[in-house]
């Protein structure tokens, strides 16, 4: 199984996706250590990715996801995977679960202006916010929102990983 976890910078991506990955004894990839130094110096300038910035990374990160998929691991990744081409890309060869976290931009606003170490600026949340076309019922994402301690938000996702994805 492999379980994306989506949202826009600040929804707690890292922090759910290393928590699931290990109540779920799956790999845990994170997305952005996949951004090439190109996007990692554009994203730290505050300058919004295009999808051509954005294509190499979501394609080097499903190949990962698939080479653990191949030998037998479950894996969790963290992955914005704002856009429908996005997470096309990424479930091209393999199937994916996405568990979509969202929230109150306010709440997310305030997590970027609290993160440090960080090269994602508060200033890029509003392109994001733009950018983002959250999973259709046809994708079967589990949709959570992030208001919920981030334990709760885990078990949301285990309990809904456990359901048939919806058609």
């Amino acid at each position: 199984m492999i379980v994306v976890v989506m949202g826009v910078s600040g929804v707690g991506k890292t922090t759910i996706g290393r928590s699931l990955a290990e109540r779920l004894d799956a790999a845990f990839l994170e997305g952005d250590k996949f951004h090439p130094p190109a996007n990692v110096e554009k994203m730290s300038a505050a300058i919004p990715l295009t999808d051509k910035d954005r294509e190499p990374w979501l394609r080097a990160l499903a190949a990962e996801a698939e080479t653990c998929a191949a030998d037998g691991q479950n894996v969790v990744i963290a992955c914005s995977a704002l856009k429908r081409y996005y997470r096309q890309i990424l479930t091209e060869r393999v199937a994916m679960r996405f568990a979509h976290l969202t929230g109150d931009p306010a709440l997310i606003k305030a997590r970027l202006d609290s993160r440090v170490g960080h090269y994602m600026p508060p200033a890029l949340l509003p392109s994001q916010l733009a950018t983002l076309e959250p999973p259709r019922a046809d994708e079967g994402a589990i949709v959570v929102d992030i208001a919920s301690e981030p334990a709760v938000l885990v078990d949301r996702i285990l309990a809904a990983l456990r359901m048939p994805a919806a058609q």
